[in-house]
Parts: structure tokens; C-alpha cells; sequence
């Protein structure tokens, strides 16, 4: 009786409250060569879809498509993206909840929110929950091109999270309280206007 207690009480640390599991020990990857996008995700209410490989969305206006996997604490999250939008405005989120979407026109997240060219394509920046905060870490100015293909890294160890794009840094930042635990365990692709696509993910814990 003791064992079975002992197991379901793994299996709990090991989900969410909406029952998604772990990232496993050997990572997880998603080409999205498919039609659909299927069981592993969470479409909050944008328009998310798959179309000649990538996965596709223009105006989901904060409604992300949160991966229904548990996030180690220390992971790389890799994955290519172009935005075919002058404004640019390329958008995830990292550590979220796994639910949290707009329900208005504001929208605080739950997560590390990392953008390379927003507003107007003119600022890159790491925030913690707020994209509009004081406390965001921004980087140097690199405006995106129109149908460039980017690859972007994502890192967390300890207390620091850094992105890249194409081995460059995009922005880092250090959180003394950092974004850990039940609620800050979900990796997310997010939009507000732009027309971006995204492929070839893959996590990798660290």
C-alpha cells in the first residue's frame, strides 16, 4: 500500500493541474508535419494552424498555443521562426501555466515572455510576466526581416534565462526570484498581429 501511495504521489509532482506530463529525459521535438495540431497542444482560442509544415498563426492577439509537457527547471528550448509582417514582432513564452490567455485587450502572463521585434519592430527584450514593465531585460536593437528564417535558443541555469537568435544574444536576464514550480512549467508560442510561422522545436533539459 505504502509503494502505491509513494508512486501516485510521483505521478503528481510529475503533471500539472491539467495533467500533462513531463518533458522526457531525451527531450521533446515537433516538426509539425501534419495536418492538424493535435493532443500535445493547448489552442487558447487563436488562429493556430498547420500549413505546408509550419505551424501558422496571424492575430491570435495573446491567446497562445501552450505544449501540454512539463518544462524541467534548467532546459534549452530551440526552434526556427519568420514573421512576414514588417512589424516583426516575433513572440513565446517560457515557464507559463500551460492556460493563461487574453481575455482583453490587456493580458499579463504567467511566464518568461521573450520578443524580438516588437512594438513597431524596433525592441527586443526578456520580460517576467509583463511585457510592458520597468523590470524587463532588453537587448540590443536587431529589427527582423520580412521572410528571414531565424533559429532561436532559449536557455535557462539557475537564476538566468538568455535567448539567441541565429548564436547571437537577443537578451538575458536575471531573476532572484525566478519563475519555477507548479504554474511556471509550460513553454508556449505566442502572437498578437504579426503573420509569423514556426518549426522544428525541440526541448532539451539541461
Amino acid at each position: 500500500m505504502r509503494h502505491l501511495i509513494v508512486l501516485a504521489a510521483l505521478a503528481a509532482l510529475a503533471c500539472t493541474p491539467q495533467g500533462d506530463p513531463a518533458v522526457p529525459s531525451e527531450g521533446y521535438s515537433d516538426d509539425f508535419e501534419r495536418d492538424r495540431l493535435g493532443d500535445d497542444w493547448n489552442n487558447t482560442g487563436g488562429p493556430w494552424e498547420i500549413r505546408d509544415g509550419w505551424l501558422h498563426v496571424r492575430g491570435a492577439r495573446n491567446r497562445p498555443l501552450w505544449l501540454r509537457r512539463v518544462l524541467p527547471r534548467d532546459v534549452r528550448v530551440e526552434f526556427d521562426v519568420k514573421s512576414m509582417s514588417d512589424e516583426g514582432d516575433i513572440k513565446v513564452e517560457v515557464f507559463g501555466d500551460g492556460s493563461s490567455r487574453a481575455t482583453s485587450e490587456s493580458y499579463t502572463a504567467t511566464s518568461y515572455v521573450i520578443i524580438m521585434g516588437g512594438w513597431g519592430n524596433s525592441t527586443n527584450i526578456i520580460a517576467r510576466m509583463d511585457e510592458h514593465g520597468a523590470d524587463r531585460a532588453v537587448g540590443p536593437r536587431r529589427p527582423v526581416e520580412p521572410g528571414r528564417v531565424y533559429h532561436f535558443r532559449i536557455e535557462r541555469e539557475g537564476d538566468r534565462i538568455t535567448a539567441w537568435v541565429d548564436d547571437e544574444e537577443l537578451a538575458s536576464m536575471e531573476d532572484d526570484e525566478p519563475l519555477e514550480g507548479r504554474g511556471h512549467d509550460h513553454f508556449a508560442f505566442n502572437n498578437w498581429q504579426s503573420d509569423l510561422w514556426f518549426d522544428n522545436l525541440e526541448i532539451t533539459p539541461l
